[in-house]
């Protein structure tokens, strides 16, 4: 398959919307009160093979904003040390901005209209990411403000679990608890569950079947 036809089967296979993973941890459960601490987003392609797979990681730690609520619970659930010296985070604008930057070109190299945010329970990540978005007023947010694909429902359905980790070893990929809860790895795994399951559907319904579903969504 070549980059012409991936960028082709990426603008029609989610109705013009690109997905991307995206896991945040963070200093509470308050989006508007408590800190964005770590950002990770994961932008998905078509291989040769016409199947989907993750493409490239961008993350990056942050610092909490002035004012920001750190719930102490919240601290000893994901380890972060907010202040610590070595995470070398960056100002909550910027991080975002880093972060933005190439998503909104896989946005654009894929010809698709929007990114959509897909997360394990996103209602979580995007609530934080759009909830950092008005702190920093910034104005051309790549994601689609309230939309999502759900990998606890997906997985639910494809694997019977809805707990990320049993999910992941549901799905045959593994997982490693000394490294869940950093934004990277969860954002990782939930993409290449995201994947699995997409490219599991795609295999059941067969070629011709979504090149249908294509042509019907082009044409609303």
């Amino acid at each position: 398959m070549s980059e012409d036809n991936n960028s082709a089967r990426l603008a029609t296979r989610f109705r013009g919307f690109l997905p991307v993973v995206v896991d945040v941890e963070t200093g509470g459960f308050n989006p508007k009160r408590d800190a964005l601490l770590e950002i990770a987003a994961v932008i998905l392609d078509y291989d040769t093979q016409g199947r989907l797979y993750p493409s490239e990681t961008h993350a990056c730690h942050v610092e909490p904003f002035q004012g920001a609520n750190l719930d102490e619970k919240s601290l000893q659930f994901t380890g972060i040390d907010p202040y610590h010296p070595f995470r070398f985070a960056k100002p909550e604008d910027e991080a975002l901005r880093q972060i933005f930057k190439p998503v909104r070109r896989a946005v654009k190299d894929s010809a698709c209209t929007r990114a959509i945010l897909v997360g394990h329970n996103p209602a979580f990540d995007l609530g934080f990411v759009n909830a950092a978005v008005e702190r920093c007023k910034i104005k051309r947010n790549p994601f689609h403000p309230f939309s999502s694909f759900d990998t606890a429902t997906m997985a639910g359905l494809a694997f019977g679990q809805t707990v990320l980790a049993r999910a992941a070893i549901a799905a045959g990929m593994g997982w490693d608890q000394e490294q869940a809860h950093s934004a990277k790895y969860d954002a990782e795994r939930t993409a290449e569950l995201f994947c699995a399951i997409v490219n599991r559907w795609d295999a059941a319904i067969g070629v011709g079947a979504t090149a249908a579903s294509a042509a019907v969504a082009a044409e609303e």
